[in-house]
């Protein structure tokens, strides 16, 4: 294809009679009508630039902007601009705005803009046309940036402090002060259809942009740039996010990015660039290096993309590999030989079932608590004991004292003595094991849970204890059902994410006459269909065939009764160590 011969090319050659030229510069054909001296207005016209298609007035005579606002200007039909939508036409909002504006006092500020901050701004390469372009006043102590609306009619400013940013307020009609109103020289979004935009965190980043005569729009926090309406973007074919660097605005950035998708191009700073730097300091560092620097942020930029790139995805596969080769892989396991040798460890999603009584809260804290004393961190979401319940049953289990005896005076001094070792090794293990009672958890609150103990003990993996699923909050689900599927899928996430092991413990549905003894199948999990399809390894802990009422001899089987990787079957038999709150394994026969 020639230059010039595509169609927003040919849309404004023909408009404008003339040839292609390396960079189309004509007489603008609006300055007159508004009062200004004669200019030019130049159009890019490049079909490998973002900004094909765009014009601008180097008068600055109007706002600059893509073939369907150059129409509107120019009294062209609209049906003769390429990429023209008949059909989404109607789509536009139509807002009804009041009748009392601040117009006047937008322009009386602007009038009172004083030498020394005019020359703040020049500082920057801001000039004063560019402010009066975008309205920028000053009441004789606040910089005055005017929220401007689609009908051109302005109803809110923000008002800051030009040496502090801190220090602002709004003045108007505060309801234009909120989305989805508050979006700086919001205008310029409908005047790049079909084309290119910058969205800047702060408005004073917006300004630099504007002077290299780039289309931009801004919001006075990051805070907002994750709440913004996102089919306000909809005709936008590419959205460049301008944010500070710092955490904060790269987690906004991103939020907003993963919602419009790959038209999001967020523009990064070096890894060595100081927190909170900006592009209006940018502007000052730079000087007339500014727009160099900022073609080369635009170069470089990616548009977003959900995926991992396929070089970190081999390199994560490969360090999976090596991780799992490793002690700490390695050790995460419950504790119970043979169990461990059956299900190679703790991993994945493990839901075991039980009846009423049968030991599966006092199973997983025994677990739980030896994995911790290996200094495996284990987080356990306790929804049926207590916290201090656990802890107790946990120093019986490790002194072999009843708790009802564990400060009593009549305790022998060997007795004493294990009471001892065992509190310091309870505390020990606290530093990895954190019992949670919170109900009103959620998944991403668990989530931080788990980012704060792996930052705390250095640790790769986390084991992740729930008892049980059935007391799980569910939010905003009505059915019990939906919800604990709901759970399991965010489960299943958080294991891919962050490496997490779960041990979950679920109620069982009774069998025939209300019993519980029927051959374990995915059917005798209560309220769930989606065990089958999220757990690894799914188990039931049945009473023995012998069971016996008497808690001194009562023995449990775990069955497996659904894996991902092994046969289902009886994995081990399990005595209660009756009275200290434990199990003993043997094996099945």
């Amino acid at each position: 294809m020639e230059q010039g011969s595509d169609a927003i090319s040919r849309f404004y050659l023909n408009h404008f009679g003339v040839t292609w030229k390396d960079k189309l510069t004509v007489d603008c054909p609006f300055c007159e009508a508004r009062g200004f001296d004669p200019g030019q207005l130049i159009v890019f016209l490049n079909r490998d630039s973002f900004f094909h298609g765009y014009f601008r007035c180097r008068n600055r005579c109007v706002p600059g902007g893509y073939p369907l606002w150059f129409a509107t200007l120019a009294a062209i039909p609209l049906g003769e601009v390429p990429g023209y939508d008949r059909d989404g036409d109607g789509d536009r909002q139509h807002t009804d705005y009041p009748v009392q504006n601040i117009n006047e006092e937008i322009r009386s500020y602007q009038d009172r803009i004083t030498e020394e901050i005019l020359k703040r701004f020049k500082s920057r390469g801001v000039s004063a046309k560019t402010l009066l372009e975008m309205q920028v006043g000053f009441n004789g102590r606040y910089v005055i940036f005017p929220y401007v609306q689609n009908d051109g009619n302005c109803y809110s400013a923000r008002c800051v402090h030009p040496e502090k940013a801190e220090d602002f307020f709004w003045h108007g009609n505060e309801d234009y002060s909120k989305e989805p109103f508050n979006i700086f020289n919001v205008q310029d979004v409908g005047r790049c259809e079909n084309g290119a935009l910058f969205i800047c965190e702060g408005e004073e980043n917006v300004l630099p942009l504007k002077q290299l005569g780039f289309p931009a729009v801004g919001v006075s926090t990051v805070a907002i740039l994750e709440k913004l309406p996102v089919d306000l973007f909809e005709k936008i074919e590419t959205l460049f996010i301008c944010i500070n660097s710092s955490p904060e605005s790269a987690n906004s950035a991103r939020n907003l990015a993963s919602l419009l998708g790959y038209k999001a191009r967020i523009l990064r700073w070096p890894a060595n660039t100081p927190k909170h730097y900006s592009f209006w300091q940018l502007a000052l560092d730079s000087g007339s290096e500014f727009a160099t620097k900022i073609g080369r942020m635009i170069k470089s930029s990616r548009a977003f993309s959900p995926f991992v790139s396929p070089v970190r995805e081999f390199q994560l596969f490969q360090q999976t590999l090596t991780n799992q080769q490793g002690d700490e892989y390695q050790n995460l396991s419950s504790g119970f030989p043979i169990f461990d040798d059956v299900l190679n460890g703790v991993h994945g999603i493990n839901v075991i079932g039980g009846a009423p009584k049968v030991g599966k809260s006092t199973y997983m804290i025994q677990i739980g608590a030896e994995m911790a004393l290996r200094k495996i961190p284990v987080l356990y979401y306790d929804f049926e004991n207590g916290r201090q319940k656990i802890y107790q049953r946990t120093l019986s289990r490790l002194a072999r004292v009843q708790t009802t005896e564990l400060n009593s005076e009549g305790l022998s001094e060997v007795e004493k003595d294990r009471v001892l070792y065992a509190k310091q090794q309870l505390e020990k293990m606290l530093f990895h094991w954190r019992v949670i009672n919170d109900r009103k958890i959620t998944p991403e609150l668990m989530r931080k849970h788990i980012e704060f103990i792996r930052h705390e003990t250095r640790s790769v993996y986390t084991v992740v204890v729930i008892d049980s699923l059935h007391k799980l909050p569910f939010n905003e689900f009505t059915e019990r059902r939906t919800g604990i599927d709901a759970w399991l899928r965010q489960m299943e996430s958080i294991r891919d994410e962050l490496q997490v092991s779960f041990l979950v413990i679920s109620e069982l549905s009774r069998g025939a006459g209300g019993a519980y003894g029927e051959e374990p199948h995915l059917g005798v999990f209560k309220g769930s269909g989606d065990i089958e399809y999220s757990a690894d390894n799914a188990m039931v802990l049945y009473p023995g065939e012998d069971d016996n009422l008497d808690p001194t001899v009562r023995k449990n089987c775990l069955w497996l009764v659904a894996s991902r990787e092994h046969s289902p079957g009886r994995i081990a038999n399990y005595h209660l160590d009756y009275p200290f709150w434990g199990f003993k394994e043997t094996p099945v026969g």
